[in-house]
């Protein structure tokens, strides 16, 4: 006897033995225990969740020799036809090979002839979105009104391609995808019937991968019970799949954790033996970390759909919630800019070695952090040492060492005095400098060798008129020359000398002028004056006094004249002082006299005559108004508002929050009314 395949051999037989699709089974019950039949069913659903079993458990219910009902007898000669697939009235068509509209004629033709031995004639149609537009046209009248002996059973996995007219005319079962933990289930119930041994490590690995499908699920079994040699195992299913192992996600997780970086590595070489997808990897660990924070806001919410409720758990009450939460986010970022890494591992490692230096700082509020007072692990890597010494090149000046002066170098005199026996006087040294000082009493200074002498620098009056310097020769240093110059190749003038010697006695030796410490605080980073590159005109000057009688009448006119350009600005520096009849006298201030000519007011007489409807004798005089002119009247009420808008910045809640929280300032340049004038 032939094998038949576990897909084939646990295909229900009956609803009752139907896995999941219980908002399904319950309508189709119900319908067919009430006799409430309808002539056409529409099954839709992704591959392998049960419509075309639905279908012909349909027709066995309504076909049974019992009667029609939900129970179907399953014994009688049209049940086991028809779970042979050989029932002369269940004509199965597969619309993926009929799709022309002769052949939908041609099945059609038949429609009307009663069945030959079952109560119903029932066309179960597989994949009829598959079907041509004009074989939907042509099964359009029929399956609206078919013969009364006639079901039309059909299943489709994309019903978004059916018309909208064949829609209309079934009833619409959307079966949902099998979850992880009612696949393991059914597969648990089909391997012990089977006697195959199996591992429920090996379940929830074989439901996850299914993807919703049962007969996917059990194709895959089938599969890893010939890879296994009639064994279910973890590895063995891992292997067949190229899975990634769920477990390293959770010690990758737990390095994380614990911010044992050498941990992190570990993990993520011992992942790089699988020759993994690192952006699958990335997405494991996303999906981990979403299960996390979901049970974290509420533990009864976290499924068991992939067999590891309990690590999920434990993972929450050990993550703090930020650390949850910018883990995640940091993973998103990188799942992003994966890409862009020169290898996907480097990329990976990267994003670990990110969340690993970032992670959030641990606050005195976290509930059940692990992480408080917990240091990052060592490496194991020597950490580079900082050379303390100043640079050579940091642009300041670098003294040389300082050192005591021996005995038989410099002799410091008090005062000349003749020497008991004539000796000759000793040969001078090639680099010898004399430099004369005041007379006081002082201790000896210390001697400053350079690359090419030795220079005593009298930063303290001594008591001696001259210093003798010797100093032996040296081979060269590349070192920053001396902040005092000194020329060594010819003895320096006393006017010159002098010269270099600082005129405070408080004045610290050049070596500690290399570093200078400064206040940030001492630097004005005020940026207006940068940003100001054309002056703006200067605003008018509030009038002596607030207009009234003409005045006031010319601030309710001058608007109404429409005036612009340089006419408008004429008119609204102008008072209106005297209107003897059509006699017009108006001031105007002499700051804006370089504009004002016979033309302008011209113009403005002229907008005067058509505002009014008369003819005006306008004349102005260039006399500074008395009275607020339109120009004041607007700097006046602009100025208003800005202080309003100032008053309202300073006494808002947030913006006094932000002060005297996190110390913000508030540019006063950047606030503006929100209504201008």
């Amino acid at each position: 006897m032939s094998y038949q395949v576990l897909a084939r051999k646990w295909r229900p037989r009956s609803f009752r033995e139907m896995v999941g699709q219980t908002h399904v089974l319950k309508a189709l019950i119900n319908a067919l225990d009430s006799q409430r039949l309808h002539h056409a069913y529409l099954f839709t659903g992704t591959r392998g969740v049960g419509k075309t079993t639905i279908a012909r458990i349909l027709a066995k219910c309504l076909n049974c020799e019992t009667g029609i009902s939900s129970t179907p007898c399953g014994t009688c000669s049209v049940c086991r036809e028809i779970d042979e697939g050989r029932f002369v009235d269940l004509i199965e068509v597969d619309a993926a090979s009929r799709t022309k509209v002769e052949d939908t004629r041609e099945l059609l033709d038949n429609v009307q002839y009663s069945p030959s031995r079952g109560r119903f004639k029932v066309y179960l149609i597989d994949e009829v979105h598959m079907l041509s537009t004009s074989s939907f046209n042509a099964l359009l009248k029929t399956l609206e009104e078919p013969p009364p002996h006639v079901k039309f059973l059909l299943a489709t996995t994309d019903p978004q391609k059916l018309p909208v007219t064949v829609l209309s005319r079934c009833l619409q079962f959307s079966l949902k995808n099998m979850p992880p933990e009612r696949v393991v289930e059914h597969l648990n119930h089909v391997l012990t019937a089977e006697n195959v041994p199996f591992e429920e490590d090996a379940l929830w690995l074989l439901g996850r991968a299914a993807d919703g499908s049962m007969r996917d699920a059990m194709s895959l079994t089938d599969q890893a019970i010939a890879f296994g040699e009639g064994k279910v195992l973890a590895a063995d299913v891992r292997a067949m799949l190229g899975t990634l192992d769920h477990g390293q996600v959770y010690g990758v997780l737990q390095a994380l954790l614990e911010g044992d970086a050498r941990a992190l590595l570990e993990g993520v070489r011992h992942l790089a033996e699988q020759g993994p997808d690192w952006a699958g990897v990335l997405a494991e660990m996303l999906n981990v970390l979403h299960r996390v924070a979901i049970a974290q806001a509420l533990p009864e919410a976290v499924d068991n759909g992939q067999g590891d409720r309990d690590k999920v758990l434990a993972l929450a009450q050990a993550l703090p919630g930020e650390d949850v939460q910018f883990y995640y986010q940091m993973g998103l970022i990188g799942r992003r800019d994966l890409p862009l890494a020169p290898d996907p591992r480097s990329g990976f490692e990267m994003v670990l070695l990110r969340m690993l230096a970032f992670r959030p700082a641990d606050a005195d509020g976290a509930p059940n952090s692990p992480l408080k007072e917990q240091p990052l692990k060592n490496l194991g890597i020597s950490p580079a040492t900082a050379d303390s010494r100043p640079n050579p090149v940091a642009g300041v000046s670098l003294t040389a060492p300082v050192v005591a002066a021996a005995p038989s170098t410099p002799t410091l005199n008090p005062a000349p005095a003749p020497a008991p026996a004539p000796a000759p006087a000793p040969a001078p040294a090639p680099a010898s400098v004399a430099v004369p000082v005041p007379a006081e009493p002082a201790a000896a200074e210390p001697v400053v060798s350079t690359p090419a002498a030795a220079v005593d620098l009298p930063w303290e009056e001594a008591p001696v008129a001259s210093v003798t310097v010797a100093a032996e020769p040296s081979p060269p240093i590349p070192v920053a020359p001396v902040s005092v110059p000194v020329e060594v190749a010819s003895p320096i003038p006393a006017e010159a000398a002098v010269a270099t010697v600082a005129d405070d006695d408080d004045e610290p030796p050049a070596g500690e002028y290399d570093y200078y410490e400064t206040d940030a605080e001492a630097y004005d980073y005020s940026f207006a004056d940068e940003q100001e590159q054309v002056p703006a005109e200067p605003e008018p000057l509030p009038a002596a006094q607030p207009a009234s009688g003409l005045a006031a009448e010319w601030l309710e006119l001058f608007p109404r004249l429409g005036l612009s350009g340089m006419t408008g600005s004429i008119g609204a520096n102008c008072s209106l002082i005297e209107a003897e009849g059509d006699n017009w006298l108006l001031h105007l201030d002499p700051g804006q006299s370089a504009l004002f000519n016979a033309t302008q007011q011209r113009r403005l007489n002229d907008a005067l005559n058509q505002a009014l409807g008369r003819t005006l004798n306008l004349r102005i005089e260039v006399i500074k108004p008395e009275q607020e002119t339109p120009a004041q009247a607007a700097a006046r009420k602009r100025a208003e508002r800005q202080r309003l808008a100032e008053e309202s910045i300073a006494n808002d809640p947030v913006v006094r929050h932000l002060i005297e929280h996190f110390g913000a300032s508030v540019r006063a340049d950047s606030i503006e009314p929100l209504e201008r004038i």
